[in-house]
């Protein structure tokens, strides 16, 4: 067994996993699906934020590899492989775009490793770190990108993982210094809101039953992310309402993109 096998906790659902799960992978076991279905029957929209997310993802990069010119993308806790990956979909708009994904599943890595596999022309690599090891990221992240040159963070439903608010602003922050003027930040996080009641219980079923658990926040406590930068239009919105292709309804699920 290998030492990422020995890691891969079948027994309890993850969060990776029903992601995977809830956007028709397959890469997920029984008790993932277990919870997956129960968090859907208590709030039946939940697999619909998951695939907006997703989409999100696809329009915020697009719009850096095309309108911002950038290269270089620094996605952590990028989750399981799907369709549409970020080096994919910024790769084809700019074949040497370089990637580097972060993440602490040793699922998610040993996909990684064996499915992202980038253009000729560029660079795609892999890391197995914490969101909050900030300095292992950077100093391994530099062998690939050049770090005094703009980089996209790319943040999609990971800081809900830190419980602590000043904590998780403050490894935002540290994230984003340490980055190049031109640099941009894409970040999207689960909200609790008053006209979405059922998400509360769906979260708190969540936290009792698997892992990581997560931290919910206001729509106005996550775009303070977003301070000391210049926040993009439409601002910090549910993820179907940042610049999309066809109006689709809210989910609470808010991101915003913004230039350092």
């Amino acid at each position: 067994m290998t030492d990422f096998e020995s890691r891969i906790d079948t027994s309890r659902p993850h969060t990776a996993r029903i992601w995977n799960y809830w956007t028709g992978g397959k890469d997920n076991y029984p008790v993932d699906r277990e919870a997956g279905d129960r968090i859907g029957e208590l709030h039946p929209g939940i697999g619909e934020y998951a695939k907006a997310d997703r989409l999100f993802l696809g329009r915020a990069v697009r719009y850096l590899a095309q309108e911002q010119g950038i290269r270089q993308f620094l996605d952590i806790g990028t989750g399981l492989p799907s369709a549409d990956n970020t080096h994919e979909v910024a790769q084809r708009i700019a074949p040497d775009t370089r990637v580097v994904y972060v993440d602490n599943d040793p699922l998610v890595l040993a996909h990684a490793r064996a499915l992202l596999v980038g253009t000729p022309e560029g660079r795609t690599d892999y890391l197995d770190a914490d969101l909050r090891d900030i300095d292992t990221i950077l100093a391994a992240a530099a062998k690939t990108l050049d770090l005094s040159q703009p980089v996209a963070l790319m943040l999609l439903g990971v800081v809900i993982f830190i419980k602590d608010d000043e904590e998780s602003y403050a490894v935002v922050r540290r994230l984003m210094d340490a980055l190049a003027p031109g640099s941009h930040l894409v970040l999207s996080h689960t909200v609790t809101h008053p006209d979405m009641p059922d998400v509360d219980e769906a979260v708190a079923f969540w936290n009792e039953h698997g892992t990581p658990k997560l931290t919910q926040r206001t729509p106005a406590a996550v775009a303070r992310y977003f301070d000391g930068l210049e926040l993009l239009e439409p601002g910090v919105v549910s993820c179907s309402a940042w610049r999309p292709e066809t109006p689709s309804p809210d989910v609470a699920m808010y991101a915003g993109v913004a230039r350092k």
